[in-house]
């Protein structure tokens, strides 16, 4: 499924719509499931039709994309269905959208759903048989990786093909990983002393055991309203990637997360083609304060502590946070697996993930006769649970002072990876840095516009100003960039573009339960919620960030330019347009923002680091296709290159010389007398972590160029 990211209010749903639905098919809801089915999907569907921002028209063609979908969905890596499968399911290509509608019964997700278990039950003898011979790694063969470049196999003796390959790619995997732990084991190491043969096995054996625990979990776990919430969001996602339905149990994990406590390492985990996979880390926990956990990241073993590795590939989340969670202080270590193929173990140390430090945080960078304020922001946050709730306009103020309490010649924000939060909270600090005027605007489907603006003439800071933003900058971190670019307030750093999400989100209630109460909030009810997309931002000048999101000024080349997760790269995202533009009165800045960026431009394009990131990054791009040799040599050749390139690139991303960072003068406690001395060693870390930055550095380059030509232009006047 897409990512959930939203912003919570209630929408109250128009009940007679979804009862005449009902009135038009001749039912009468009961308590069977598939009658409960039935109502969910006219439920849903009348809130997309008449709720949503930019509804799809849900029609044959809705209907075809659904069918397309949700059968990628259940066979991802199309090596179950055979194409006399789909065949056979054509007939329903074309009326999913008349079940939406409830003008007939709902027919193809169950006769879908049951052929798909036929197919799932047939497959442990498949992989068991396959897998009880040795296979031959000197055959020069490949196996393609990505499904969306296969075609479902012709018949059953293709399909074990299919099979055949890909479990023997799983298998060289972990031979060749085995192999190498045999190179480095040492002379009492039990390892050290095994054949080729023996390891080929042993790494069989070991994909064997992942197989089993998949298809048993899958049995198990992936219960009937699993399955047909992962229907419904197949549903929700066509009309676009940001509208998410959560079934009851989702809807109270999402109402934790909501609530802003997190507690082991601090990573959120997603199950993706059997993996465990690194869906986000929260700003501040112990995975993130490692600098080695990123998202997409598998999670290959947990060990706690030095006990030896469980392989967890096959788990379900639910069991393999059983295993990452513990008591406070304790170690866990996971070897995480990385998009490039490298493996590396990262010792972690539990605790609660305190939300302290995921609030707006400051440090002064002493660069030449230079002294240049930093701020980093993970997100736009604000607690309304309390009066004296955090709220990140006043955090940053407060950090602000601090640095012009320090005599500051400029200040830099680092809005990266900010997945964005509060409008009002956008608001509000970007009137910090102008004198007022309108900051964003808004338009609902009814096209009504709405202009958010900045009512304070004060400025609590007027000096040169940098923001700092990267593909992870997104909804309310490009808003933000986008008003301080368009008023010329700031100059841009970043990546090729943002995020790109311009559109916002809110929680209708689903209320499942007897009969009509399904549409109260009665207690025989259990809450479910549909996130729906029902907004758009616009910039000032009238376009939306919507796909294109904001393009830096000065762009630097990006290590993770190549992964397509953008929103651009998903097809189902609305598209971009423009309004009109509001008013507004530029900034008058002292400095040439001309002259600045035109000599950052030349300085990174001859830089001979950044060179090479862009020569890598371009390199990753058109080499990581997922298609893999079976050939243990050209394996091996593959994999090397791959780790060297994506070495590079984090050698190079990291400066050698580190920078001159320091705490302001009343942050020093925090730092280095924190009674707290595990906190206080993380936030060490984090300031060592920024030493290294090679593009926090060549942001203060820019910076100190913005203030030259200031004072520049002030002596010439």
């Amino acid at each position: 499924m897409m990512s959930k990211k939203v912003l919570p209010i209630v929408i109250i749903v128009l009940l007679g719509g979804i009862l005449w639905a009902f009135r038009s098919s001749g039912k009468t809801p009961g308590d069977d499931e598939k009658t409960k089915q039935q109502q969910l999907l006219v439920t849903i569907g009348v809130i997309l039709e008449k709720r949503h921002y930019d509804p799809k028209k849900i029609d044959d063609s809705f209907s075809k994309e659904i069918f397309k979908q949700y059968l990628n969905a259940l066979d991802q890596d199309k090596d179950l269905f055979l194409q006399t499968d789909i065949a056979s399911l054509r007939k329903y290509e074309t009326t999913i959208d008349d079940e939406i509608h409830g003008d007939i019964a709902l027919e193809f997700y169950p006769v879908a759903t049951a052929l798909y278990q036929q197919r799932l039950k047939e497959s442990p003898a498949i992989y068991k048989e396959i897998l009880s011979k040795p296979f031959d790694f000197t055959v020069n063969e490949k196996v393609q990786m990505d499904a969306d470049k296969n075609d479902y196999p012709a018949d059953i003796a293709a399909r074990k093909d299919v099979w055949r390959k890909r479990l023997k790619y799983y298998t060289l995997d972990r031979y060749v990983d085995l192999q190498t732990q045999r190179d480095k084991a040492g002379a009492k190491d039990s390892l050290r002393g095994k054949t080729d043969v023996q390891l080929e096995k042993e790494a069989r054996e070991t994909v064997l055991k992942i197989m089993d625990r998949i298809y048993e979990r899958q049995q198990k776990t992936f219960n009937e309203e699993e399955q047909f919430s992962d229907f419904i969001n197949i549903i929700t996602n066509t009309m676009d990637p940001h509208t998410n339905y959560y079934p009851p149990v989702a809807k109270r994990t999402f109402d934790e997360e909501m609530g802003g406590r997190f507690y082991g390492i601090g990573a959120l985990l997603k199950e993706e083609d059997g993996q465990i996979k690194i869906a986000s880390v929260v700003t501040g926990s112990p995975a993130w304060k490692t600098g080695k956990v990123q998202a997409n990241d598998v999670i290959v073993k947990v060990a706690q502590g030095s006990n030896p590795p469980v392989d967890i590939t096959g788990y379900g989340t639910t069991d393999a946070v059983k295993l990452i969670r513990g008591s406070k202080s304790t170690e866990v270590r996971l070897t995480l697996k990385k998009p490039d193929g490298t493996q590396v173990v990262v010792p972690i140390i539990r605790d609660e993930i305190t939300l302290d430090e995921t609030f707006a945080r400051s440090a002064i960078i002493n660069s030449g006769s230079k002294k240049i304020g930093y701020i980093f922001l993970p997100e736009f946050y604000l607690d309304v649970t309390r009066p004296d709730g955090a709220q990140c306009s006043q955090d940053v103020a407060k950090e602000v002072r601090k640095l012009q309490a320090e005599n500051v010649d400029g200040i830099v924000i680092d809005l990266r990876g900010n997945p964005g939060g509060s409008l009002p909270e956008v608001v509000k600090m970007a009137g910090l840095f102008i004198k007022s005027g309108p900051i964003v605007q808004a338009k609902d489907k009814d096209g009504k516009p709405i202009i958010w603006s900045d009512d304070d003439e004060s400025i609590l800071y007027n000096g040169p100003l940098a923001v700092m933003v990267n593909e992870g900058s997104a909804s309310a971190s490009e808003i933000f960039a986008a008003a301080m670019q368009d008023y010329k307030r700031a100059i841009i750093v970043g990546s090729s573009s943002t995020y790109g999400k311009g559109t916002v989100q809110k929680p209708v209630p689903v209320m499942l339960g007897n009969s009509m109460n399904m549409f109260t909030n009665a207690a025989d009810g259990s809450s479910a919620a549909l996130v729906l997309t029902f907004e758009k931002f616009y910039r000032i000048t009238g376009g939306s960030t919507q796909q294109k999101g904001v393009t830096p000024d000065i762009i630097i080349p990006d290590a993770y330019e190549y992964f397509k997760f953008r929103e651009k790269d998903n097809p189902s995202a609305l598209p971009w347009d423009q309004i009109q533009k509001t008013d507004y009165t530029p900034w008058k800045p002292e400095a040439d923002f001309n002259q600045v960026e035109a000599e950052a431009k030349q300085q990174i394009n001859s830089d001979s680091a950044f060179m090479g990131i862009r020569r890598n990054t371009a390199w990753l791009g058109e080499n990581t296709d997922k298609e893999y040799a079976l050939n243990i040599d050209k394996y091996k050749a593959q994999m090397e290159t791959l780790k060297r390139v994506s070495r590079a690139n984090d050698s190079l991303a990291k400066l050698s010389q580190p920078l001159d960072i320091k705490p302001a003068a009343s942050d020093v406690d925090r730092y280095f007398n924190n009674p707290d001395t595990i906190k206080g060693e993380r936030n060490k870390q984090w300031l060592q972590a920024l030493q290294k930055d090679r593009y926090v550095d060549e942001t203060v380059d820019i910076l100190k160029d913005m203030i030259t030509s200031a004072n520049s232009n002030v002596a010439k006047n």
